[in-house]
C-alpha cells in the first residue's frame, strides 16, 4: 500500500516500528561478543552505544524526556548522553533484551511517527553496516521515508542537504526535487540525505559531489 495514499496511518507506522525492531534484534542476537564493540556509523559510538539510544524511542515518554532536558539544563546533547546511558545496560546481553522490550511500546519521545520510524532505519543501518549485516526493507516504509526526509530538517537536516538536487530511486521508481540528479537506492539516498557519507559511494549523476560535501 501506498503510504502517501493512505495518509500515512499511524498504526501502519507503529506496525512498521515494530517489524524493524523484531528484525534488528534479530539480527544482533547473531552476534559475537567482540562486535558489539564496533564502532557504529555514529562518530564517537559503539553498535552497542546506538542500540541503547535506539531503545531510548521505545522508552522514555515525553514528560520523561522532557524532565530529562531540565535535569540537563536544555543541554541536548548531554540529554540524549544522559538516556543512552540509562538504556545500556550492564551487558551486551542487557543492552540486547533492553531494546527487544520496545517491540509492541507505543511509548516514545515528543518525535513524529516517521521520524520514531527513520531513526529505526538510519540507526539500524549504522549499526548493520560496520557488522556486514544486511537487512531488505520493506519498500513502502523508505519511499515513506524518502519523502519524509525530503521535506524537513526536524531531528536531523535531510531536507537542507538535498535542496537544489533531484534525487531518483532506482529500487522503488520515486523521484523527488528538481536540479543535478542523485541516483541510486533509496536506503542509499536516505543514508546520504542525514548525513552518512559513506553511503555516497553507492549514488550516481552530477548531483552526488554536491551532496557528498554537505554531508561532511
Amino acid at each position: 500500500m501506498d503510504w502517501e495514499d493512505a495518509g500515512v496511518e499511524r498504526n501502519m507506522v507503529w506496525q512498521s516500528i515494530d517489524v524493524e525492531r523484531e528484525a534488528l534484534a534479530d539480527q544482533l542476537a547473531q552476534v559475537d561478543e567482540a562486535q558489539w564493540s564496533t564502532p557504529s556509523l555514529c562518530a564517537g559510538l559503539t553498535v552497542r552505544e546506538v542500540l541503547a539510544h535506539l531503545t531510548v524511542s521505545g522508552a522514555v515518554s515525553g514528560p520523561r524526556w522532557f524532565a530529562g532536558v531540565v535535569r540537563a539544563r536544555f543541554d541536548f546533547d548531554k540529554q540524549v548522553e544522559d538516556r543512552l546511558r540509562e538504556q545500556l545496560g550492564t551487558s551486551s546481553s542487557e543492552t540486547l533484551s533492553r531494546f527487544r522490550s520496545t517491540i509492541g511500546s507505543r511509548t516514545s519521545p515528543p518525535l513524529p511517527r516517521l521520524a520514531l520510524l527513520g531513526e529505526m532505519v538510519v540507526h539500524g543501518e549504522d549499526i548493520r553496516r560496520p557488522l556486514g549485516l544486511v537487512r531488505d526493507y520493506p519498500a513502502a516504509a523508505l519511499v515513506a521515508l524518502l519523502r519524509y526526509y525530503a521535506g524537513t530538517n526536524q531531528v536531523v537536516i535531510a531536507k537542507k542537504r538535498v535542496r537544489g538536487l533531484r534525487l531518483e530511486a532506482v529500487d522503488t521508481g520515486i523521484s523527488l526535487g528538481e536540479g543535478d540528479v542523485v541516483r541510486g537506492s533509496t536506503v542509499a539516498l536516505i543514508m546520504a540525505m542525514t548525513g552518512r557519507s559513506a553511503y555516497c559511494a553507492e549514488l550516481t549523476g552530477p548531483g552526488v559531489a554536491e551532496l557528498e560535501a554537505r554531508t561532511s
